[in-house]
Parts: C-alpha cells; structure tokens; sequence
C-alpha cells in the first residue's frame, strides 16, 4: 500500500446515511488487503444532489453505494450503454464504479438480498407482503418472483410507486400474481407467509409500527430490510406474535462484498467484513 499517495474515495449516497455501517465493513477489508482507499459517509440532501455528482471526479471517489432516495434517480448519471438487463427493467442502481473514465451502475441489492433471504426462508410458492416501492423494493419484488414465490401484494403510501412496481413485474413475469394495495389492512398480512419491509419506517426511535400486531402471526417470517436498530418496532413485534425475523444485516454484508470486488477487481474478505459489521452493531444498540 502506497501511503504517499491519496487514498481512493469509495462511499455511501443517500439522505440520510448516519445510521449506516458500510464504512465499519469497507475500512476494514481495506486495511485488511491493504488497499490506499477510504470509505466515507455522503449525506446529501436532495437540492445538492446535482452540484455533488458534478463534483464526484475532482473529489477523487471512484466508487459508491447508492441507498434511499437516489436508486432511481441515479440512473441519470450512469452511463446508458453500459446498462443491464437488471438496471433497464428494474430502473434501481445500488452501486455505481468509474472504469476507463465511464461511470457504470450495478444491482448488488438483488444478489445480496437473495443470498441473504434464502438463508432464512425459500420463497417458492409462497404468499407475500411488501412494505414500500422505492428502489430497494423494486429489487426485493424482482427476486421474489424470479424466486418462484406465489402472489405478491405491495403497499406504498405513494399509489403510483406500486403501480409501477406491479407494471415491471408484470413485464417481466406476465403469469405472476402482483397487487397493488391501497391501504396497509389490504394485504392481508394474516393470509401471508413472508412480509418484508422496504421502508425507511423504523430507522428512528419515534418511528412508527406500521403493521398493527393482529396481522402478525406465528406461521409469518418476517423480513425487515433495516438493520440499525438491531430490533426495529416491527421485529419485536413480530416476535412477540411468535413469527421468526431476520433484519437486513445479511443483505447489507452481501450486497457490500459484491460492491468491493466490482470495486477493487479483489474478493470481499468475508471473515473481517462480517465481524466489524457485527461489532458496530451492537456497539450502536448498547449506547
């Protein structure tokens, strides 16, 4: 490792990012491989988002993970012909990496989540509840289908968001079952057997639970794509409602392995990556 020379910028975009881990895990498989390269936290408000890409060369990033709310507005900034056939149909960018001066976008959200879910749960022929459309649950309902689940019925407080996840899925898998839902009551959450939450609702203290505890029941797994709290409102819930649950700790290490190796071209050291996760969390939880 060159110490003389700067180090590269690799990060995480979003509004708001404080909560996240992703430099606990980067720094250290950094160090870990010794590579000159730093992982930095960019919140961004949504007015800046513009004035911070047009600077992202000269501030010597070379690499970001993209989180809510800019999956889909980042799209803008890649380069169109180097998209695939994830960022065309699902129009969601978790990552994106400068090569030979392009920058180009990736979906490690869809890899990451699936490597995570079925470690936990197999999703073929099952019925399923999701929380939110934004960028992440458009990856979430993609992998779901493709996974052979059952049904789909999605909720977001934003009508057309659902709409357009329900329209993808349709296009992509014209025989599946996928409901667009007006109201939380509508999906029908004691018929289900996966609910996943793909909101933001949960990430502060005086967030609310946005499923009331008779939906819930024992026979439910329970899939909250946060992961800091340990134990969002939600979780606990459902764990007093007998239902097993996973936060999104899992999906966030495997999606973050697939971001270094696209980054650093070096395999993501899952043995230094997974334990400083771990340790911040729990460090963040006992404060």
């Amino acid at each position: 490792m060159d110490k003389n020379s700067s180090p590269r910028i690799y990060g995480v975009l979003g509004y708001p990012v404080k909560h996240s881990l992703s430099p606990l895990m980067h720094n250290a498989a950094f160090q870990a491989l010794k590579i000159n390269a730093e992982y930095k936290l960019f919140e961004v408000k949504p007015e800046e988002l513009n004035y911070f890409l047009d600077s992202i060369d000269k501030n010597n990033i070379l690499g970001l993970n993209i989180t809510v709310p800019y999956k889909e507005r980042i799209l803008d900034f890649v380069s169109k012909d180097t998209e695939s056939f994830y960022l065309r149909q699902i129009k969601a960018v978790n990552t994106i990496v400068k090569k030979d001066g392009i920058w180009k976008g990736f979906n490690t959200d869809i890899p990451g989540f699936l490597k995570h879910l079925k470690e936990n749960f197999d999703p073929r022929n099952k019925r399923v509840a999701v929380l939110g459309a934004g960028g992440v649950a458009r990856a979430v309902t993609y992998v779901l289908a493709d996974s052979g689940a059952k049904e789909i019925c999605i909720f977001d407080i934003d009508q057309a968001k659902s709409e357009n996840v329900t329209h993808m899925i349709k296009v992509l898998f014209p025989n599946f079952q996928i409901l667009a839902v007006k109201d939380i009551e509508q999906l029908e959450i004691k018929n289900k057997d996966l609910l996943v939450n793909a909101t933001p609702v949960g990430l502060e203290e005086t967030d609310p639970c946005l499923v009331k505890e008779e939906m819930l029941h024992k026979n439910l797994f329970v899939y909250d794509l946060i992961y800091n709290p340990l134990e969002t409102k939600l979780l606990a819930q459902a764990k007093k409602a007998g239902a097993k649950v996973s936060n999104g700790l899992g999906m966030l290490l495997y999606q973050g392995m697939l971001s270094f190796k696209l980054w650093t071209g070096k395999d993501a050291p899952l043995k230094i990556m997974q334990p400083a996760l771990e340790k911040g969390l729990q460090e963040c939880n006992t404060r």
